[in-house]
């Protein structure tokens, strides 16, 4: 492998490793929206103490198809606010590998059963489909403004509407 390969590799590249475990764990149903400062050393600590990053994505994929197939006559679960929920379930795994295949089998497990999930059992994973949606809400909703206003009568504009839904994006920029 030449050394500018090797650096695309998860497990010779922190920030990669780091990263991708956060972007796995996040877009698990149940998870935060976003990964805390614990979660990120955990992570980082898992990249020092060499845990290939398959049996992490194996681990976070497991734990979460055994809440997801979980009786449904049980009381629901809480959510998972930490990284740290894996961690007895990444030890297992490096005490106990799994075969080779594994980790397919349960990224195709996993997709059937998200797929047919609750959608409140589902967090979306980003927000940007939310805000697109806002925005459009609120170009309608300026729309109406201007037409029950007035002729000649000023409005704060589409433009201030929108900031004021979504202070500080780049959407409030665009909205114009």
């Amino acid at each position: 492998m030449t050394p500018a390969a090797s650096e695309l590799q998860p497990d010779s590249n922190p920030e990669l490793y780091v990263s991708s475990v956060l972007m796995l764990y996040v877009d698990l149903p149940d998870t935060p929206l976003r990964a805390s400062n614990p979660d990120y050393r955990l992570a980082r600590a898992w990249f020092e103490r060499r845990v290939p990053a398959s049996v992490v994505e194996t681990a976070l994929l497991l734990a979460s198809l055994r809440r997801l197939t979980r009786p449904r006559d049980l009381p629901p679960l809480t959510r998972i606010r930490s990284l740290a929920y894996f961690q007895p379930v990444v030890e297992e795994l490096l005490e106990t590998p799994v075969p080779a295949g594994y980790l397919e089998y349960l990224r195709v497990k996993f997709r059937g059963l998200n797929d047919r999930a609750e959608p409140n059992r589902v967090q979306k994973n980003t927000i940007s489909e939310d805000r697109l949606t806002c925005n459009r809400y609120a170009c309608d909703f300026g729309a109406q403004i201007d037409s029950v206003l007035p002729s000649g009568t000023r409005r704060c504009g589409q433009r201030s509407l929108v900031q004021f839904i979504f202070p500080g994006t780049s959407l409030a920029a665009n909205a114009r």
